[in-house]
């Protein structure tokens, strides 16, 4: 049988394949089945924390979990330790530098259920949950400290490549804004301050500057609807664009000027371009693809092309791998799972 060499995929002990995903080589699946998520690796780059709803885990909403990445990628029956509580609605968990601890934000300590979903006819929204804090776990699941304590939403936190900074979400002031702390959670200090939601920010590979999403409305409209929908917990996240900014907060540039939503952004290790996930390029709007850009908004690539979602892209330290949630090969469900792939620039 004559087969196409140019892009072998591996999951589970197979053998798949896919085209001009030039960039990816080696790919392998992690997870199978469920809503697999926002996967970081660990300073070693042995483990990703990540967050998963998988119904044949027992789950009702997310969960943070901590991914033996070798064990994975030989056995699809692999479920690796929680570390979240199992109650309440877990986000955004991410390694501290000692490899022996992850920070997530939760809603457990406000109450032991799930919060509700959000369901308005016609719009696509987000929940931000005021009850979402952030805390600090061992590997063993536990909590080792809480990091915010004040009301509202704070979430979205990331760890420094130098391991001493923490850059988070949160609307305290009023507004969705940038925020960042001590890995101790001291110095609590807000960075942006331009209306809109500013999020999903991460640390260049020096730890001198941040990449994030923000929405930024500026017609009338937009400002009245995010102002409206703020004050009900939820964002819009269908136009957001990328910017970067030196960790104060100064040195604010818009990197996208694409339309629709650019998210999910992360450093290459050169740290000149960007890696985000973008459905800018699709007439139906569900089509999230990775994109690479450079740091100033020109020579946009496009990275993947299969399936119709592709998202929170993260390299390894080393910067020879790449770790990215995708529902391709999903059997016709719309399950999200976690893949891993050699990168090649």
């Amino acid at each position: 049988m004559k087969i196409n060499l140019a892009l072998t995929l591996v999951f589970a002990g197979h053998l798949f394949f896919a085209q001009d995903e030039k960039h990816l080589k080696n790919l392998k699946m992690l997870t199978h089945g469920g809503d697999n998520a926002e996967a970081y690796f660990s300073y070693d780059g042995k483990y990703a924390s990540f967050q998963s709803n998988s119904a044949k885990w027992g789950l009702k909403c997310d969960q943070i979990f901590n991914l033996d990445i070798e064990k994975a990628a030989k056995d699809s029956t692999y479920k690796p330790p929680m570390i979240s509580t199992g109650k309440g609605r877990t986000t955004c968990s991410y390694f501290l530098k000692d490899n022996k601890h992850i920070l997530y934000a939760s809603t457990h300590k406000s109450n032991d259920e799930c919060p509700p979903v959000p369901e308005i006819k016609g719009k696509y929204l987000w929940a931000v949950y005021k009850s979402f804090d952030i805390y600090i776990t061992d590997l063993k699941g536990n909590i080792t400290k809480q990091l915010t304590e004040t009301e509202g939403y704070d979430a979205e936190a990331t760890v420094s490549p130098k391991g001493d900074k923490i850059v988070f979400t949160s609307d305290r002031s009023g507004d969705l804004e940038l925020w960042t702390m001590d890995i101790d959670g001291k110095n609590q200090k807000q960075i942006t301050f331009g209306l809109g939601y500013d999020g999903g920010a991460f640390f260049s590979p020096d730890g001198k500057k941040l990449v994030f999403r923000s929405s930024r409305p500026t017609e009338e409209a937009e400002v009245k609807e995010y102002k409206e929908l703020l004050a009900q917990g939820l964002v819009a996240p269908t136009a957001m664009e990328l910017y970067t900014c030196n960790v104060d907060g100064s040195d604010l540039k818009q990197v996208t000027h694409l339309g629709k939503a650019n998210w999910a952004p992360f450093y290459h290790p050169g740290g000149k371009k960007i890696i985000f996930s973008s459905n800018h390029h699709s007439k139906k709007g569900y089509d999230f693809q990775l994109f690479m850009v450079n740091e100033d908004g020109t020579g946009l690539e496009q990275i993947t092309n299969q399936s119709i979602f592709n998202a929170f892209p993260m390299f390894s330290p080393n910067g020879k791998k790449i770790i990215f949630s995708s529902n391709r090969t999903n059997g016709g469900t719309r399950d999200t799972n976690l893949f891993i792939a050699d990168w090649v620039d």
